[in-house]
Formats: C-alpha cells, sequence, structure tokens
C-alpha cells in the first residue's frame, strides 16, 4: 500500500509540473494570437490577459491525454534510472502491478475532468466568444436552445435583436428558421421594434424574412394602427452561416451536465442531433481514454536503463500516443457523419488502445 502511495504521489508531481509548463507556454503562445487577431481594436493588455485566462482551460482539456503520456513516461524513465523498478520487482511485485497507482490516478483526474473542468470550459469558452464579439461587433450574439425553440441575440451599432423561433427549415447551405419573432432594442436598451414572420433565411449580412409584419414600439404611437405588412423584409445581421452551423454542432460551449436536455430540445427543434450525442459518449469515456494513455507510456518505458534504446523508447511512445488521439478523432468525425454508430465511435478507440498495450506490457513483463 505505501508503494502504491509513493507512485501516486510521484504520478501526481510530474502531472502537475508538465501541466504548468505545457500550459504557461499555451498561454504565451495564445496571448501572441490575441494580440494578432484583435489588432486596431484598440485592447488594452489586461483584456488581452483576459481572452488569454479564458481560453486557458479549454487548452488544458485538450492537452490532458499528452499530459499524461508525458506524466507516465518521466515517472518510468526516472524510476528505471534509480533502479526502483529493479526493486519493486525483486520483491515480488509484477511490473503491471506497479501501474495500478497511475492507473487510478488516470482515473480520477479523468472523472474530475468530466465533472468539474468540462463545466469550466463551458462557462469560459461562452465568456471568451461574448467578450470576442463585444470587441469586434459592439454587441455579444448568443444562441441558445430550450423546449420552447431556437433562441438568437445579434449585435450591432444599432443595438440588439432577439430573435426567436420555433422550428429549422434549412436545405443544405441555407439557415432558415420558421416562425420568427424578432424584438429589437436601441443601444439605450429599450425596445424599438417587433416583427413576426413565417420564416428568415439568412443571406449575407442580413435576414431575408418572409410575410413579415412590424409594429413600431415607440413610445406615444399605437403600435397595431402603425403596423406594417411585407412580403418580404430584409434585416441587417452581425451572424454568420458559419457562426451559426459553428455554435449548433460543436459543445464547447455546453456542460456535460447540459448535454442530455439539449440534445432533447435540439431534436424538438428539428436539428440533427448527432454531433451532440457522440460528443457527450466521448466525454464520459474521458476516463477510460486517460487510462489508455498511461499504458501506452509505460508500455515504452518500464525497462531497465541499462539495456538502452531509452531514447528510441521515449519517442515511439509519443507517437503511439499522438496515434491514438487522431484515430478517436477520426473515430469522433466518423460517428459525427453518421458512418458508425455513436457507441462505437466514442469508446472503440480506448478500448482498442488498452487491449494494444495491455498485449504490449504482457509480452514485456512475461516474453
Amino acid at each position: 500500500m505505501k508503494l502504491d502511495l509513493y507512485y501516486a504521489r510521484r504520478f501526481l508531481q510530474w502531472f502537475g509540473i508538465i501541466c504548468m509548463v505545457l500550459l504557461t507556454l499555451v498561454m504565451l503562445i495564445d496571448l501572441n494570437e490575441q494580440v494578432r487577431r484583435f489588432d486596431g481594436l484598440d485592447l488594452n493588455f489586461g483584456q488581452l490577459v483576459n481572452l488569454t485566462l479564458l481560453n486557458a482551460p479549454a487548452a488544458l482539456s485538450e492537452f490532458l491525454p499528452l499530459i499524461m503520456i508525458l506524466s507516465t513516461i518521466v515517472l518510468f524513465v526516472g524510476l528505471a534510472r534509480s533502479s526502483e523498478l529493479v526493486v519493486t520487482r525483486a520483491i515480488g511485485r509484477s511490473g503491471i502491478r506497479a501501474l495500478a497507482a497511475p492507473l487510478a490516478m488516470a482515473a480520477v483526474i479523468g472523472m474530475l475532468t468530466v465533472s468539474t473542468l468540462n463545466p469550466i470550459v463551458a462557462a469560459t469558452s461562452n465568456r471568451y466568444q461574448e467578450l470576442s464579439d463585444t470587441y469586434r461587433k459592439g454587441g455579444p450574439a448568443a444562441l441558445s436552445l430550450s423546449g420552447e425553440g431556437l433562441w438568437l441575440r445579434q449585435g450591432g451599432a444599432q443595438g440588439q435583436s432577439v430573435i426567436h423561433a420555433t422550428g429549422y427549415g434549412g436545405e443544405a447551405g441555407d439557415i432558415t428558421l420558421l416562425d420568427v419573432t424578432i424584438v429589437s432594442y436601441a443601444p439605450n436598451g429599450g425596445p424599438v421594434r417587433q416583427i413576426i414572420a413565417e420564416s428568415a433565411k439568412l443571406q449575407g449580412d442580413h435576414w431575408l424574412l418572409r410575410k413579415a409584419k412590424a409594429w413600431p414600439l415607440t413610445p406615444g404611437l399605437n403600435p397595431e394602427t402603425n403596423s406594417v405588412e411585407h412580403d418580404e423584409l430584409r434585416l441587417a445581421t452581425t451572424l454568420t452561416q458559419d457562426r451559426i452551423r459553428d455554435s449548433l454542432g460543436t459543445s464547447t460551449g455546453i456542460s456535460v451536465y447540459d448535454l442530455p436536455e439539449t440534445i432533447r430540445a435540439l431534436g424538438q427543434a428539428g436539428f440533427s442531433t448527432r454531433r451532440y450525442e457522440v460528443w457527450l459518449q466521448v466525454e464520459l469515456a474521458r476516463p477510460l481514454f486517460l487510462m489508455a494513455m498511461v499504458l501506452v507510456g509505460a508500455a515504452f518505458t518500464m525497462r531497465h536503463a541499462r539495456s538502452g534504446g531509452t531514447g528510441l523508447a521515449v519517442l515511439a511512445a509519443v507517437l503511439l500516443g499522438f496515434g491514438l488521439y487522431f484515430i478517436r478523432n477520426f473515430a469522433q468525425i466518423l460517428g459525427e457523419n453518421g458512418q458508425i454508430p455513436v457507441a462505437l465511435a466514442a469508446w472503440a478507440p480506448p478500448a482498442a488502445a488498452i487491449l494494444l498495450t495491455l498485449g504490449l506490457l504482457l509480452h514485456a513483463e512475461d516474453g
């Protein structure tokens, strides 16, 4: 038990060190990217640092598999050079048994990632997008789904507009909303106009509203008396098709706790839910994938230092880790496109990685 605690402590120490080093490097690179992205918008250094910090949790979540495999490599290379692995085997404990503590720590980190880091990433990603839209366009653009339909918010120099649609009827390449209600607000926050339309199609920098009726909400005017009906009405927008599709197609800004409800709401609104279903299963399978990364690192580095070839073994472990990471992403894409089942896309890559590395470990231990 004491030996397991020792291995767990060493693993967590290296995990923390590598996390800090990689996160620092990523934040420096991202800060430079923020400077380039918002060049000419007169943002101060504090605002740029704030944007960089908001991106940090997402970067940490993305780099966790790499951090896990590097932590394992550093741990077992150090144990091999100090002959602690030799002593461990000498007291009758196999190399695979020595992996119990690092695997347990990987499982705990994976569960904390899903339960805690994932909601943090969702909140910070949403805040980053809101600030980015505010700095670029003068107001945030937002998208949300509920059982009542689709809600959009767009900002601009002339004020904010809130768009509600009960359904989605777009064909390939189009964004078309059905049964649309739009309330426009002045820059000072007061409502100035309400529009109800049968449909709204996004075309370039404007919405094309069909069979629309507009009511002015100016104080002192009778809205119904001054209302105007239009067969077609154009309304300027700062939203783009890519922006809306990205919001609907990725779950970065949605907590794993909210994904089931989002999937239900998307289905009711007529949108495809497959990407969200795949993402939910991928997140649930993350602890298993992080454990697979520990096994990958151990499979190539649990060897005596005197046998040589440590550098080549480390390189092979890192390359195999990257290969498994890209295979997982490729399987996720196939699942999102409907070419393989959702469960297979999410759970097959980590399961296959664990079986592969266990085979390598058993071959190294038993010959």
